[in-house]
């Protein structure tokens, strides 16, 4: 267990500030993923990666106006409170912004469920199901069954001792056949495309690129930490983030680039080089066609 992590780019969502206080990294990781999140309260553009396994997005505290979109299409907002839930299994990425209304900090817990283990549960609940299969996409939702599973989540994520991995495999299980009885929608497509990046993949390749941005890109060493070819890698990871990794790895650069020139008096040069520029006039030319204006101006 990880605790009071401070972090600009957390393994799955790398644009999103915050501080992590809690994950799953210990628990199998094709099994279940879980991270608890202090989000900041004003967040103007988040991507949400779309990979294999439906996401829960459960409100640990706080109240906020969260609007999702997909690409193009316009903005759908949710009033949202503690106990209040997200469930999405879109096969594409997709945009969220929000505002927080209350004094209390907003704290938020995503649990990434194992493929495999929700398709057993589905088999089980629903044996008469045939073809494709998938759970119905919910925003704000509440479910009183559910947040007592979730509790139990966040309480084992967030024990002071050793987590157990058994005790959070068992909990994923309970919310897996919850997931299968009562959100099910046997009318739409597939759950995900079989092909997608799964979330635990993904997360340890971003963690492996946020390790590595002082060092020269390499696609091959990534690919190899997924386990995949580098030209089924580059497909993945590009459909779940919208960006090819070469791309998302300039970005989580400029992401730390940021946070440094925001929380600390290092120099511009000293920052260039700690994510990997050894030129200062490369660095800025690259902060400001990713950001929008030279390292300088942003800092000020």
């Amino acid at each position: 267990m990880h605790t009071a992590e401070r972090t600009s780019a957390t393994g799955l969502e790398a644009h999103i500030r915050g501080e992590r206080l809690a994950a799953s990294d210990d628990v199998a990781a094709n099994d279940v993923l879980a991270q608890i999140f202090i989000r900041e309260r004003i967040e103007q553009s988040v991507i949400v990666p779309a990979v294999a396994e439906p996401l829960i997005v459960w409100v640990l505290s706080g109240q906020a106006t969260i609007e999702e979109r997909e690409a193009g299409e316009e903005w759908m907002a949710s009033e949202v409170t503690q106990d209040d839930f997200f469930l999405t299994t879109t096969a594409v990425p997709y945009e969220m912004r929000w505002r927080v209304s209350s004094p209390e900090p907003f704290v938020v817990m995503h649990i990434y469920l194992g493929l495999q283990l929700l398709e057993r549960a589905i088999q089980e609940n629903h044996q008469q199901v045939t073809g494709s299969i998938r759970l119905r996409e919910v925003s704000g939702g509440r479910d009183e069954g559910l947040s007592r599973l979730l509790e139990q989540f966040r309480i084992e994520l967030t024990h002071r001792g050793e987590t157990s991995t058994l005790w959070m495999q068992g909990i994923a299980q309970c919310i897996a056949v919850h997931l299968a009885r009562n959100y099910l929608d046997v009318d739409a497509q597939n759950i995900v495309p079989r092909n997608a990046l799964p979330a635990y993949k993904l997360k340890r390749v971003v963690n492996a690129m946020e390790a590595s941005l002082a060092e020269a890109f390499h696609l091959g060493d990534l690919a190899h930490e997924a386990g995949m070819s580098e030209y089924h890698f580059s497909r993945l990871f590009k459909r779940a983030t919208g960006h090819s990794p070469s791309q998302y790895f300039i970005k989580l650069r400029m992401t730390k680039a940021k946070q440094l020139l925001v929380e600390t008096g290092m120099s511009i040069i000293d920052i260039g080089l700690d994510v990997g520029y050894s030129s200062a006039s490369h660095f800025s030319q690259v902060f400001k066609r990713e950001v929008g204006v030279p390292p300088s101006h942003y800092r000020q």
